[in-house]
């Protein structure tokens, strides 16, 4: 993605707006972290609760709501995944007993995911190892400078891709994942 840097008046027309060698390690920093971050927290979390990442975010999400139910659209706004996806898993953690669906009355499709007693057990006794994983690979990796940094990054990040996302300050996100409480 890289090439070597022109003068603006220099760039024939339509010409990419090519990354400078900094810009590129930087996009390369950030991409290797979305991709290997995940799956390092995915690997902690299935060998200690059996959960994947994404089940963790979506029970973490529920237990986080004072009565343990948000909506659908709202788990897979929090989570940052398609409906569709979402409901596979919720599928998934019905079959375990950890979440129960109960359609809303009235006009839509909107469904009401609630985390049962054995789900929010399932998640309390993950969060302690992947609290310990979140710290040692990020928290405690980086400077508190680095780290306010990079909440706000991802927040202006989100806002670039969505500017009506507002599951951060809205209290979707687990508090775990916001820095209201810091």
């Amino acid at each position: 993605m890289s090439q070597t840097p022109s003068h603006d008046d220099e760039k024939p027309e339509g010409e990419p707006p090519w990354l400078s060698a900094k810009e590129q390690r930087a996009w390369l920093g950030a991409a290797a972290l979305m991709m290997r971050l995940p799956g390092a927290l995915d690997t902690q979390l299935q060998e200690d609760s059996g959960l994947s990442f994404f089940e963790y975010m979506v029970l973490a999400v529920l237990s986080e709501q004072d009565d343990r139910s948000l909506q659908m659209s709202d788990i897979a706004k929090a989570a940052s995944a398609s409906l569709s996806r979402l409901s596979h898993t919720v599928r998934r953690l019905e079959s375990q007993e950890l979440v129960v669906r109960e359609r809303l009355p009235g006009p839509g499709r909107a469904t009401l995911a609630t985390l049962t007693e054995k789900g929010f057990t399932k998640v309390v006794a993950a969060a302690p190892g992947h609290v310990r994983r979140v710290r040692e690979l990020l928290i405690d990796a980086v400077s508190v400078e680095q780290l306010h940094a990079l909440g706000e990054v991802g927040r202006t990040v989100i806002r670039q891709i969505d500017p009506d996302d507002d599951c951060i300050e809205s209290g979707v996100w687990p508090q775990q994942f916001s820095d209201a409480s810091a």
